[in-house]
Parts: structure tokens; C-alpha cells; sequence
């Protein structure tokens, strides 16, 4: 639960600094928005909750 927080944080941060530095318009913003939750409510979900753990724990694993 901690990382779809934290993925959301960023996300929502990365959807802010686009709109303000990169001229994202809002309206592009909402719509990249409702896809989200579209894909979320699909049967695609559980796959994309897969594949954005186990990319988590890759770079949670990265030795520096």
C-alpha cells in the first residue's frame, strides 16, 4: 500500500511540474487522468499492478 501512495505522490508531481515547466495542457491532464482510472477498473489492473512491483523491487535491489 505504501507504493501505490507513494507512486501516486510522484506521479501527481511529475502531472504538476509537466503543466507548469512543459505547457501540458490541464485538459490533457484530465484525460491522462481517466485513463488511469478506466485501466484501473479493466482486467488489465492486476497486470499493471504486477509489472509496477516487480520494477519496484528492481530498483529497490540496485547496489549503488
Amino acid at each position: 500500500m505504501a507504493l501505490s501512495i507513494s507512486a501516486v505522490v510522484l506521479l501527481a508531481i511529475i502531472v504538476f511540474l509537466l503543466i507548469k515547466k512543459s505547457g501540458l495542457k490541464a485538459g490533457h491532464a484530465l484525460v491522462c487522468m481517466l485513463l488511469g482510472f478506466y485501466l484501473a477498473s479493466s482486467s488489465m489492473a492486476p497486470t499493471i499492478s504486477e509489472l509496477t512491483s516487480s520494477v519496484a523491487g528492481m530498483i529497490g535491489g540496485i547496489k549503488f
